[in-house]
């Protein structure tokens, strides 16, 4: 071992607060340690192990090296231009799409858009979070316009803005290709992407839940070309449903794959699914039971632990509620969100969480927790801190 890397783990050891307790994960503390890259056997070993707390140190350990007390927050807004969605009647775990003449479907107008857009003047946003439904006549124009109008509207405001799925979609429409999508979108102002869509990339599980959405290999594709052109993209995982364990590690495992090729990748967040109001939970018989905290804690601990070549893990306090998310500070996490202020997707599936919180709430969850909370950009560049 050279001496920096002799350096870097007697850093991480020094970090290291908690030993793992679960024999099975002694070794796998080892490598972690001595910086080495986790195998899939190790990830598997530690979605099997109920050791939580050591499974946590040594995430923490690891995000204490790279990031020390900050945790990035962000004051931003999500806007969900439709709901109608070509995929309402496959995505079976979806509570969020309509159909076209289906009671509460909308499409906005750009005028309401950017009159939602502007109800958040009372906070300076950074970010504007662009997600929603696959209709199946809006031209890549109505976004390019879209975006357009909030640059000019909100100078200085960075936009984030549709899913792989979403890229995917408006290419057929065009009958263009995704790179010409991507590109039309980036001379509008698209600075990065957002990391939906991905779901749970096995085939059994994706026919089952999400059959016509894109093939695994064609969401990784998507966001290949768009690191190719200069676009940081977030990744996801949807957890808590049908997958397996493994299928969870074989999923992160792509997810790695693709960042060892392009670097293109900003943020990792598991998604927590939530049952109520969709297909899938009144098949599963979970109706108003989501995911546990437990499960929560350690879908963020691994992501930090196995995706060693993703820089930030992001716990969205909608999903998994605030005193959760608060607790994963110390469990690998370094990104908290932001304001988020109207969520509209993961309340139609039963979140009983707020739907935004106060950039004042956000800062003090940080401080509350013991750590610096750092303001930041759509690319992780410091604005201020505390």
């Amino acid at each position: 071992m050279s001496s920096a890397l002799a350096a870097m783990a007697d850093s991480l050891d020094t970090e290291l607060r908690i030993r793992p307790t679960d024999p099975r994960l002694f070794a796998i503390a080892d490598r972690v340690v001595a910086g080495e890259r986790l195998s899939p056997a190790d990830a598997l070993a530690l979605f099997e192990s109920d050791d939580l707390i050591g499974i946590g140190a040594l995430a923490d350990a690891v995000n204490r090296q790279k990031n020390g007390d900050r945790v990035f927050v962000c004051a931003n807004q999500h806007l969900n231009p439709t709901n109608v969605c070509i995929l309402r009647a496959t995505c079976t775990f979806c509570s969020f799409a309509r159909t076209p003449r289906e009671d509460g479907a909308y499409t906005m107008t750009l005028e309401e858009a950017f009159h939602e857009a502007s109800l958040a003047s009372d906070t300076p946003v950074r970010e504007f979070h662009i997600v929603g439904g696959l209709h199946p006549k809006l031209r890549v124009s109505y976004y390019e316009d879209l975006i357009r109008g909030l640059k000019e509207r909100h100078p200085g405001v960075e936009i984030k803005a549709l899913t792989a799925v979403e890229i995917a979609h408006l290419a057929r429409i065009e009958k263009s290709s995704v790179e010409d999508v991507l590109i039309r979108l980036r001379e509008a102002g698209m600075q990065t992407m957002p990391g939906g869509g991905a779901e749970v990339f096995a085939k059994g599980v994706r026919a089952s839940i999400a059959q016509r959405k894109l093939a695994a290999e064609e969401w990784i594709d998507v966001h290949r070309k768009a690191h190719g052109l200069g676009i940081r993209t977030n990744c996801t995982l949807l957890y808590g449903h049908v997958e397996s364990l493994q299928d969870r590690v074989d999923h992160l495992g792509m997810l790695r794959e693709l960042q060892d090729e392009t670097g293109g990748f900003l943020t990792y967040i598991p998604l927590a699914y939530h049952p109520d109001n969709n297909e899938l939970g009144e098949a599963l018989g979970r109706t108003g039971t989501a995911t546990t905290g437990f499960d929560d804690l350690k879908n963020l601990a691994i992501g930090r632990l196995y995706l060693d070549n993703i820089p930030h893990i992001k716990t969205h306090w909608i999903m998994n509620t605030a005193m959760v998310s608060q607790i994963a500070l110390h469990f690998g996490v370094d990104d908290l969100e932001g304001t988020v202020r109207r969520e509209r997707i993961y309340h139609e599936a039963g979140a009983h969480t707020p739907e935004g919180m106060t950039f004042g709430e956000i800062v003090r969850l940080v401080k509350d927790a013991g750590k610096r909370p750092v303001e930041r950009n759509v690319h992780y560049d410091e604005v201020r801190s505390w």
